[in-house]
């Protein structure tokens, strides 16, 4: 059985009223080859909105998993295996074929640029 940990960010450029935090019951404990959504909620009054997903292995750097741009349906996304479904005011990550190398600790992130 896999742990996925769920945190957040908060990234530069952020003001007063801008959020983000991980849906609860986000410890989800799952098996190989299965597919895991973690998600978070975000709020914000800019239109210029960003959200990635990273995950962290123990001791290690954070790694970069993928990015969104919520106004377009635009993905950048480093492995086919991650996908993002994104709204106003939520952002999921889904992970389709489980790997054990998934353990890990997930991070959702929001950049807020200038208005």
């Amino acid at each position: 059985l896999m742990k996925l940990f769920h945190m957040y960010l908060l990234l530069t450029g952020l003001v007063a009223g801008d959020n983000i935090e991980p849906d609860k019951g986000m410890e989800k404990t799952s098996k190989e080859r299965e597919t895991v959504k973690l998600s978070c909620s975000y709020s914000t009054n800019s239109e210029n909105v960003r959200l990635y997903w990273y995950r962290q292995y123990p001791n290690r750097e954070p790694q970069y998993l993928l990015y969104r741009y919520p106004p377009t349906d635009y993905e950048d996304t480093s492995d086919d295996r991650f996908h993002s479904a994104t709204t106003r005011t939520s952002t999921e990550l889904t992970i389709t074929d489980l790997r054990l190398s998934d353990s890990a600790l997930y991070y959702c992130a929001l950049r807020v640029g200038a208005q």
